[in-house]
């Protein structure tokens, strides 16, 4: 019964603080408190390069380096296969799609884009202006084999 009653104490500690500090919440938010709503930050540019941006990890789907403001992509129409399509890459001059994009969950290849990887924007984003919203330290794995490398050069 004293463990209980202890257990008990402990939790009104607990919800004591949390109740005061709620108003010292770390929130990704400016400073509007989280009872309201402020004022949307606008909306970041599309980095419009139509350079290609250098994948952080294996197998992460390639960002899109141009706008697609107004791009249909819907279970009648793809615009992005309007550039990246295996019979608009010759003029175009775009990269074709990947050839896993033409494998059905029975890795059967087809003659065209299968429907699980139709609708791009499900996998492949625009990249932004944005600042980052928390510091990263995301190390790529090309600098950790650097890293090894050098360390195993020094001893």
């Amino acid at each position: 019964m004293k463990r209980f009653a202890l257990a008990i104490a402990a939790l009104l500690g607990l919800l004591v603080t949390l109740a005061a500090a709620e108003d010292k919440v770390a929130t990704l938010r400016p400073v509007t408190p989280l009872a309201e709503s402020g004022e949307a930050a606008p909306m970041p540019n599309v980095v419009n390069t139509d350079i290609r941006q250098v994948r952080n990890y294996p197998e992460q789907p390639p960002l899109i380096p141009h706008k697609i403001d107004n791009y249909q992509v819907d279970k009648n129409s793809n615009k992005c296969l309007t550039c990246h399509s295996r019979a608009a890459i010759e003029t175009s001059q775009a990269p074709m799609v990947s050839i896993t994009h033409f494998m059905n969950r029975d890795n059967q290849f087809l003659a065209s884009v299968t429907p699980r990887r139709y609708f791009c924007n499900q996998c492949h984003v625009v990249q932004t202006d944005a600042r980052p919203l928390l510091e990263n330290e995301f190390v790529d794995v090309d600098a950790v084999l650097e890293y090894v490398k050098s360390k195993e050069g020094a001893n």
